[in-house]
């Protein structure tokens, strides 16, 4: 198993792209088949293979072709409430983050006029 947070982000992008290439290849497709099927050029897959940056819209045409869609919930689970926050919000779902607020207690408020 490959510990992804001692790699670079190219090392990151060159796994990802050599294991697409490891799953066209055994599906017997050409990266031209490949390319046809999903949408995108024959250049893009070459690229995406190689390891360099690409749009992410392109690989997920990839992945659809390839069949592999479904891994993509993996990739960033879905987030679940804790029970504190459950009992809390009673039910609502949360829609941003609040940033921390920092306050002096025993400093009393002031306009600040010195």
């Amino acid at each position: 198993m490959t510990n992804y947070t001692q790699l670079s982000d190219a090392a990151i992008l060159t796994e990802l792209g050599e294991r697409l290439a490891r799953q066209r290849i055994d599906r017997g497709l050409t990266q031209a088949q490949l390319a046809e099927q999903a949408g995108v050029s024959k250049r893009t897959v070459e690229r995406i293979e190689a390891g360099a940056a690409t749009q992410l819209a392109n690989l997920v045409r990839l992945l659809r072709v390839l069949d592999l869609l479904d891994n993509l919930g993996q990739l960033v689970p879905a987030s679940e409430p804790g029970p504190m926050e459950l009992l809390q919000h009673s039910g609502k779902e949360r829609k941003r983050a609040s940033a921390t607020r920092v306050s002096e207690p025993d400093k009393p408020w002031s306009w600040d006029d010195d």
